[in-house]
């Protein structure tokens, strides 16, 4: 369908808004509850120096800032995509929403190969992992993601998310798309998602095979370790590839298109495309909701501090459960 109403792409009142702000409701109330309970014991395993549990709540930091924005777009689809809260708030929302986003995927780019590098070379790799490698592996995706995102907003004087072109109050849907914004979104699909996918099935295909050629390895240990590596890969393909994949679509698009008027094909493939981007964009924010589930289920040692905060509240004895989370990973070494 071709916009008839000199808008690149019309955005009517429908019940796609409401589809869009309950899925966020929903994100929003089991993403803070399920990040708020893990948050806890995974500052125990920081304060024991466990090299997982940093990258565990750096993660957990992270998603519990994307969190924060969901009110923000809640609001935004409540009043069916009109923004109402200034140019600045837009872009400030956006960076958030954004940099957290691919902030989460190095993040679980870190812990993969960190997984990867305890299984496949345990001895060689023991002595240089320390709390200060992971501190300065998760301050390293901080920074570039932030600088990145920085340079982009100052390069885009902070206006160009908000479109209030024709009477639209609109924030990060802006059409058509600019060249600059089209070559940036490029970038973000192959650095932002097709590298870090690379990354994610090499070091678990990797993680797999030393584990199935494991004699030492319990039946159990392997399945917990197969569980995280699909789970992982998994998931990771759900939130992000559907969101990335039509990005590529769209600036492959702009470019191919000789008229990006709105009478002109290109506007006529981003009307048909603006539901189902709008969805995956949706899509990609339940990372933050199974992220702390999957890898607390999985995590011997953050699993362990969750079950005994748990008995701690019904029993006033804390030693016991100390001791019986010693006996178990002195027992089992920890590789997941």
């Amino acid at each position: 369908m071709i916009a008839l109403s000199g808008k690149c792409v019309d955005i009517e009142d429908s019940i796609i808004s409401d589809l869009l702000m309950g899925l966020y409701i929903l994100v929003f109330i089991f993403g803070l509850t399920f990040n708020v309970l893990t948050l806890g014991p995974i500052v125990q395993q920081v304060r024991s120096r466990n090299v997982l549990g940093i990258f565990l709540l750096n993660l957990s930091l992270s998603d519990l800032l994307f969190i924060l924005t969901m009110p923000l777009w809640i609001n935004y689809y409540y009043h069916n995509h009109h923004w109402g809260l200034g140019v600045l708030s837009c872009s400030i929302a956006g960076f958030f929403y954004y940099s957290n986003m691919y902030i989460s995927i190095f993040l679980l780019c870190c812990i993969s190969v960190d997984r990867c590098l305890v299984v496949t070379f345990p001895l060689r790799f023991k002595t240089k992992r320390t709390s200060c490698y992971a501190w300065m592996a998760c301050l390293a995706v901080y920074a570039v993601v932030v600088v990145l995102h920085i340079m982009v907003l100052v390069k885009d004087n902070l206006t160009d998310a908000h479109d209030e072109r024709n009477g639209n109050d609109r924030c990060y849907e802006t059409y058509p798309l600019q060249a600059p914004v089209a070559l940036f979104n490029l970038l973000r699909v192959g650095l932002g998602f097709l590298l870090p996918l690379l990354v994610l099935g090499v070091s678990y295909w990797k993680v797999l095979a030393t584990v199935g050629q494991s004699p030492g390895l319990s039946a159990q240990g392997k399945r917990k370790v197969r569980l995280l590596s699909f789970g992982v890969i998994g998931i990771f393909s759900i939130c992000f590839a559907p969101y990335h994949l039509l990005l590529l679509a769209r600036s492959l698009i702009y470019y191919l298109s000789p008229d990006t008027g709105p009478q002109g094909s290109y506007c006529s493939f981003e009307q048909v495309m603006h539901f189902p981007f709008s969805c995956t964009l949706a899509l990609s924010s339940l990372n933050c909701v199974v992220d702390p589930v999957l890898y607390v289920l999985v995590s011997n040692g953050v699993r362990e501090e969750v079950f005994c905060w748990r008995r701690h509240k019904k029993t006033p004895g804390g030693a016991t459960c100390s001791l019986n989370r010693y006996t178990r990973t002195t027992a089992t070494p920890n590789l997941i």
